[in-house]
């Protein structure tokens, strides 16, 4: 049997918690874990080269094949090389199904057992995307890392309480149905499929859905539906209790998640793998994150502020002495050069973040990481859905 294309090297586990620190080989390179993987849906991330990015610390990337279907095509990308070669990154590169966004930002959907079919916001064509052509257009595009088709519903559907739950069991059952498709068409043998755990916040769902789930030997496995709505104690409750569920060889990858404090938790019971918008779309409208909380540049306070978004940091922004006062010009003055400077703080910040966890894993210095680390709340910040990803 030939190895599988993405493999996890635990280096080190934490003495305190779930958490381990590692490394995860794909055929573009290696990248450290726990990683957090900046948001790239189509093709690009607004406003970064992939130099500027690389700059940041970042070494792994996300793409989106509902968007890359839509504009320009899977096929064109594959026959221009691939989405490696399409957008200059030459790093490991992960694709999200599209399903999420198939389900969540059509105009208009049909779902069904086949899949989900809807009209393209880009010129109002009927396109359907199901577990086999995700996969077709997955591969085509040529990412690292693709994720399984799944069905993926709203943290809270519509209908009576009954009606809720039976939509939440047959996401869950149909997700697995369309897993085991999704693994008949995927043949890219450079390719790894990561499968993903459904079930909403019910444990019992979740649990069930590891079980089915995880039954398939993947390379790799997510729990997705975690960024739909929920509120935070219950998104905490499910990640703490199915994380450590999911294969301890395997990555593990938290979807969609989130604002600092949401990593924590999550590294603490055992996930390797984070991606999520906020980082780039807070800084393209001016809100920056800091080890002790979040800041919002066009506010006046910052009007006459010669100081850096943060003391210390070493991104470019605030190592080339780009003070607060500026910032909150170039906003104000709707110069581009704002959101660039912004963005790159604030994935730079998420990166520094990463790196600290990491060598609190490596020394046993969690409780010091904890007192460091004074972070943001989801009510801090200018938070749209995390993971919609209509704008980046």
């Amino acid at each position: 049997m030939s190895s599988p294309p993405v493999r996890l090297d635990i280096l080190k586990r934490s003495g305190s918690h779930h958490g381990r620190r590692g490394r995860v080989t794909t055929p573009h390179g290696s990248f450290d874990t726990p990683a957090f993987m900046p948001v790239a849906t189509a093709a690009a991330m607004k406003g970064l080269t992939p130099a500027q990015v690389r700059s940041t610390g970042s070494q792994c990337i996300l793409n989106n094949a509902f968007h890359l279907l839509l504009r320009p095509g899977h096929r064109r990308i594959e026959a221009l090389g691939g989405v490696h070669e399409f957008m200059r990154w030459d790093g490991p590169i992960l694709t999200d199904s599209g399903g999420f966004q198939a389900f969540s930002m059509a105009d208009i959907n049909r779902v069904d057992e086949d899949g989900v079919t809807f009209r393209s916001f880009i010129d109002g064509s009927v396109v359907h995307l199901g577990p086999e052509s995700s996969m077709e257009v997955q591969q085509a595009l040529g990412a690292d890392i693709a994720m399984a088709f799944d069905d993926c519903p709203s943290a809270a559907p519509g209908g009576e309480p009954a009606q809720q739950r039976a939509r939440r069991v047959e996401a869950k059952d149909r997700s697995v149905r369309w897993l085991e498709r999704c693994v008949r068409a995927h043949h890219r043998e450079s390719q790894a499929l990561f499968g993903i755990v459904q079930g909403g916040t019910d444990l019992e769902l979740r649990r069930s859905s590891v079980d089915a789930t995880c039954a398939f030997d993947l390379p790799g496995f997510a729990i997705g539906g975690v960024a739909v709505g929920e509120a935070p104690d219950a998104v905490e409750r499910v990640v703490r209790e199915i994380a450590p569920l999911l294969p301890e060889s395997k990555p593990r990858y938290l979807m969609g998640v989130g604002y600092p404090a949401d990593i924590i938790m999550a590294v603490e019971s055992g996930i390797d793998m984070f991606d999520c918008v906020l980082p780039t779309r807070n800084g393209r409208n001016g809100f920056a994150f800091t080890q002790g909380g979040s800041i919002r540049l066009r506010n006046a306070v910052h009007a006459n502020d010669g100081t850096p978004i943060e003391e210390g940091c070493d991104c470019e922004a605030c190592r080339g002495g780009f003070s607060r006062a500026y910032l909150r010009h170039l906003f104000l003055a709707g110069e581009m050069l704002g959101p660039v400077l912004v963005s790159l703080h604030n994935l730079r910040l998420y990166q520094r973040l990463l790196l600290d966890i990491r060598r609190a894993i490596d020394e046993d210095a969690w409780l010091d990481l904890r007192s460091r680390w004074t972070l943001a709340t989801r009510a801090e910040s200018s938070a749209t859905d995390p993971h919609g990803a209509m704008d980046e």
